[in-house]
């Protein structure tokens, strides 16, 4: 019998191991400072470690894992995608956007500090992304750099992410038909997700099937969270979500829920995380938390 040490970690406690190694990350790239515009770095900071599941950065480490990357390349990768993200979520709190007073179960960052605070906040961790991406500390060889840049810029622009935005604010007055609201949560949620699987791939230099096989299991794995995101701001509540729930529905916005019912969205996830999984099959054993986490997404709660 294996004594407790040899015991596989589980799946929380690997994700818990990337929070904290992460979270150091960010420490160092985000450092305190006795400059007079230090307030905005405390809202960088503060809108980048108030909590967080840091699930794009767990998929940057295990995608890179797949490929024996070193460590600290992919936790500067996993940072610089999570300064995206948060980026993101400050922005889509402002009264322009989603008007939220509550991220991660506290005030949101423009509640916490102002809203000219939080925009440049925003602003200033989607460069400093960038700014990693492109140092050799992340990897020396400058075609790889150029190529982390490329992706990630295409995951989070008019193509991706911010496009995907504006086609969740159009859904506010618009009548939007299944396929349309899979194509946004594919550019809103999707694009960052298949980011963090392909960087695995590109900090090792693989291409062909393996590097294929993680965009496929991104694709059906950020549909998958959206759906379950959907559904939670269904059934979730305040405490377990860490923010306000019902706002889609209050908002009018077109969700999978609002179009499918909740029953066949549930459904959905469920074939969208069987699909994800089996995208994994070219590497064997060595994916098995990758298929954890897809069913992680299916079953959590927040």
């Amino acid at each position: 019998m294996p004594s407790p040490r040899e015991a596989p970690q589980s799946l929380q406690q690997k994700m818990d191991d990337v929070i904290e190694d992460v979270n150091k990350t960010i420490k160092r790239l985000l450092p305190e400072t006795d400059l007079p515009e230090d307030r905005l770095y405390e809202a960088m900071r503060y809108g980048t470690l108030n909590g967080g599941k840091r699930l794009r950065p767990f998929l940057v480490i295990q995608s890179a894992n797949l490929f024996n990357v070193d460590s600290k390349r992919a936790r500067r990768v996993a940072a610089a995608l999570e300064f995206v993200h948060c980026y993101s979520l400050i922005h889509d709190d402002l009264p322009a956007m989603d008007n939220a007073d509550m991220r991660r179960g506290k005030a949101s960052t423009h509640k916490a500090y102002d809203n000219a605070t939080a925009i440049l906040a925003g602003d200033a961790l989607l460069t400093l992304a960038f700014e990693i991406l492109s140092s050799p500390e992340t990897h020396e060889d400058p075609r790889v750099r150029c190529e982390l840049v490329a992706s990630l810029a295409q995951a989070a622009g008019g193509q991706g992410m911010c496009g995907g935005q504006m086609l969740d604010l159009l859904g506010e007055t618009e009548e939007f038909d299944l396929g349309t609201i899979s194509r946004l949560q594919r550019m809103k949620t999707g694009r960052l997700m298949s980011f963090a699987c392909e960087s695995g791939a590109i900090l090792g230099k693989s291409d062909g099937p393996h590097r294929k096989s993680l965009c496929n299991y991104a694709h059906d794995l950020g549909l998958a969270f959206q759906v379950t995101d959907d559904i939670l701001d269904v059934e979730g509540n305040v405490i377990e979500m860490g923010k306000e729930t019902g706002q889609d529905n209050e908002a009018g916005k077109a969700t999978f829920v609002s179009t499918m019912g909740k029953e066949q969205a549930k459904m959905r996830a469920e074939m969208l995380v069987s699909q994800a999984t089996r995208h994994l099959h070219v590497f064997g054993n060595r994916a098995e938390t990758l298929k954890e986490l897809a069913q992680y997404v299916l079953k959590r709660r927040a």
